[in-house]
């Protein structure tokens, strides 16, 4: 399972801080080329993330989309205090607790909206897909959100704790649990 979802980080890549931080500047200087890198380059944790949350690809791409509008527009007020990933997630955050809201419920997320997550590494095929989602099905929402922003966006414990507001120990825990729920998920269906 981890070399599943080390393959699907390798596929999203993790962006590079120094990078972001670049990126950021050259937003805040009104270059669209570093909004269009920016966008490259973290689009499949953004993407991820709102649809860990709201369960419905179609509203993850609405917040997907928002969250780079909101960022060109709001960019004078990002501080290097922190990571751009870790302000990008938190603007993604937000907006879809904000669609969370107005919606009212969640949805399940179908095939088609686990194949709208961008799939461009020939290292990740259709079963693998159907493995991970067969897997992460038996997660809970923030457990599986725990799992993905640490796999899939190579963020660290202490800064998911951050973006999800949770204590590090409660991230630490229901990763831990998350990952044996997972091992175990999977050993039973290797089982004959």
């Amino acid at each position: 399972m981890l070399m599943l979802l080390a393959a699907l980080q390798s596929e999203y890549g993790v962006p590079d801080p120094q990078q972001l931080e670049g990126l950021m500047a050259g937003l805040a200087a009104g270059d669209r080329e570093s909004l269009a890198q920016l966008y490259h380059r973290t689009r499949a944790a953004v993407y991820g993330l709102a649809l860990s949350i709201l369960g419905s690809g179609h509203d993850a791409e609405d917040v997907t989309q928002d969250t780079y509008v909101t960022a060109w527009e709001k960019c004078h007020l990002y501080r290097p205090q922190g990571t751009p990933m870790a302000w990008l997630l938190t603007i993604t955050r937000n907006l879809a607790r904000m669609k969370l809201r107005d919606r009212g419920r969640t949805q399940d997320l179908g095939e088609e909206q686990w194949h709208a997550i961008p799939a461009q590494s020939p290292s990740v095929t259709p079963e693998d897909r159907a493995v991970l989602e067969a897997a992460l099905s038996i997660l809970s929402d923030q457990e599986r959100q725990i799992v993905m922003l640490h796999a899939a966006a190579g963020l660290k414990h202490r800064e998911i704790a951050k973006l999800l507001e949770l204590p590090l120990p409660t991230v630490l825990s229901k990763y831990r649990r998350a990952l044996s729920k997972l091992k175990t998920k999977l050993e039973g269906d290797d089982a004959p």
